[in-house]
């Protein structure tokens, strides 16, 4: 019986056949479309597993579309001719997490084709070296342009983009070359948060990612009893004063329980510090993901981690018992609050198998129920296993003592849920606000769903509820309307997080816009655009 389950369907294929409609300049609809005259099947497999990431008014143009494929002969003319044949074949790959083809995703890096026009060259960069689909892409991308009745010999390249964070402005100097920052939670002690933590750090690992764990518990720090490094010690580089983390099996570990302090005992605002202080002067190097093991609770130290990293998703660990489901709720609910998704529930200690049947000792339905309150989209259930409650006193984590085993199974489509999901907000994060210049106006695009709208600038500057804009105490404007140019357009925008986005202007203030209130602007002003804008808009 499978121990997954999620409201997604895997899709049945990851290529459709090539569209006439590739060869024309017609902008596609949205991201998550389909070409045209693919088969039934297909659109309803891919479409119901991606977002769409753009609205269907915001259309994006192929590279490939431009001109006819020269393909029907067994020669071209030109190296320009065969480039243009070689993008039109790769669009039959359909990314399954954005829902788009590979060269409108800008996959496809560094295509050559060589003198003879006989030989192709190119590499595929994907989001994240973990990308659970990289061996298919590879062979796809191999069968569609060998197919070319010109091409000799292909030569495919796979490779992942650099560590980065969707926002490092201001970010501490540790945290800019980690690209996914990964919440472990539950809220309440004993359900096995830091043997999820541990396990779905190494299975990442496993996909090949490279990879961190916090451990960010000072009270009862659990990670030096589950791992085995041989450096059991934190080491301070002496040159610039950084924290240098352990490493087990290749995944860096920071604890408190490797700072040769054992369990702290120490008041709230001392722990907030210490934990900010070894999360962020730790020289971390680049890092797809860092998996935090949170403690217990929804205090202070929540809030410092939620606010000093920028969290791309939380997973929520829980177990079947209708307490646990209380403490968790109380979780989702502060994530909810500080804009940081919850991707995925796990249900540990859920069932075990006897006698050919399956036995639920503890009941069934916390984390269906967590699911279905808080529309978290996935679901897994971890059973009750002596290896796996033994291996985090042995120091080896059961995915890496038995990776063919079934729960190491369990964590393979935990990981994989973890790695989409990721790139699905770190993409909606990316474009969900925007500068459009041809139109000048500022373009939101609403969190799932298929809409957008327009802001004026000048309308979003003159909103701006800093104290710089707005006095504290008295509530007195201190920009007036008049203060702020009718024309004037921002420099950069970029997000912060998964909650605002940071507004540069040309006199170089530079604002902090939530996405609820730009949302908030848009019920409220009624701002005429300029006709082009309407125009675009309908």
């Amino acid at each position: 019986m499978a121990a997954m389950r999620t409201l997604h369907t895997a899709p049945a294929s990851f290529i459709v056949p090539p569209a006439p409609h590739l060869v024309s300049p017609t902008p596609t609809p949205r991201a998550g479309a389909l070409p045209a005259k693919a088969p039934p099947a297909a659109a309803a497999t891919i479409q119901s597993h991606a977002r769409p990431l753009l609205s269907p008014r915001v259309g994006r143009r192929r590279p490939c579309a431009r001109a006819a494929s020269s393909s029907a002969g067994a020669v071209v003319a030109s190296v320009e001719d065969a480039k243009r044949d070689v993008l039109i074949a790769l669009s039959q790959i359909i990314d399954p997490d954005f829902g788009t083809d590979i060269v409108s995703c800008g996959f496809i890096k560094d295509l050559e084709i060589s003198e003879t026009l006989e030989e192709v060259s190119f590499r595929v960069e994907l989001t994240t070296p973990a990308c659970p689909v990289k061996d298919m892409f590879e062979e796809k991308a191999n069968e569609v342009v060998v197919a070319l009745p010109w091409v000799k010999k292909v030569n495919v390249t796979m490779s992942a983009q650099p560590a980065q964070p969707v926002y490092a402005g201001d970010l501490p100097e540790g945290l800019k070359k980690i690209s996914n920052i990964i919440a472990v939670s539950s809220c309440k002690g004993g359900v096995g948060k830091s043997t999820v933590a541990v396990n779905l750090a190494y299975t990442l690992a496993g996909m090949g990612a490279r990879v961190g764990i916090f451990d960010a518990d000072v009270f009862g720090p659990s990670l030096p009893n589950m791992v085995s490094p041989v450096n059991r010690l934190l080491v301070v580089n002496p040159e610039n004063k950084s924290i240098l983390p352990t490493e087990y099996l290749g995944v860096k570990l920071v604890s408190f329980g490797f700072a040769g302090q054992g369990r702290a005992i120490m008041r709230g605002p001392m722990v907030s510090g210490v934990i900010n202080q070894l999360l962020t002067t730790t020289d971390w190097g680049e890092l797809d993901y860092l998996v935090i093991d949170m403690p217990p609770g929804t205090g202070d130290i929540h809030l410092t981690l939620c606010q000093v990293a920028p969290l791309t998703a939380a997973v929520i660990v829980t177990t079947p018992q209708k307490l646990a489901f209380i403490d968790v709720a109380k979780g989702v609910r502060m994530f909810s609050k500080l804009k940081v998704p919850c991707v995925a529930v796990v249900e540990n200690m859920c069932y075990f198998d006897a006698d050919e049947k399956r036995y639920y000792p503890f009941g069934k339905g916390s984390g269906a129920q967590v699911v279905q309150q808080f529309g978290i989209p996935n679901l897994f259930d971890l059973p009750i296993r002596p290896t796996l409650s033994s291996s985090g006193d042995t120091g080896i984590p059961e995915v890496v003592s038995d990776p063919q085993g079934d729960v190491a199974k369990i964590f393979q489509n935990l990981g994989v849920c973890v790695v989409q999901q990721c790139a699905k907000i770190r993409q909606q994060v990316s474009t969900a606000v925007s500068y459009d210049r041809s139109i000048r106006a500022i373009r939101v695009k609403v969190p799932d769903s298929d809409e957008e709208f327009f802001l004026h600038p000048a309308t979003v500057r003159r909103n701006d509820r800093s104290a710089q804009s707005v006095d504290e105490w008295t509530g007195e404007q201190k920009v007036q309307y008049g203060d702020v140019p009718e024309d004037i357009e921002p420099e950069e925008i970029r997000p912060m997080g998964n909650y605002a986005v940071s507004i540069t202007w040309p006199d170089g203030f530079s604002q902090i816009a939530p996405y609820d209130q730009l949302d908030m602007l848009e019920r409220l002003v009624d701002v005429p655009l300029p006709a082009t804008a309407a125009v675009a808009s309908s």
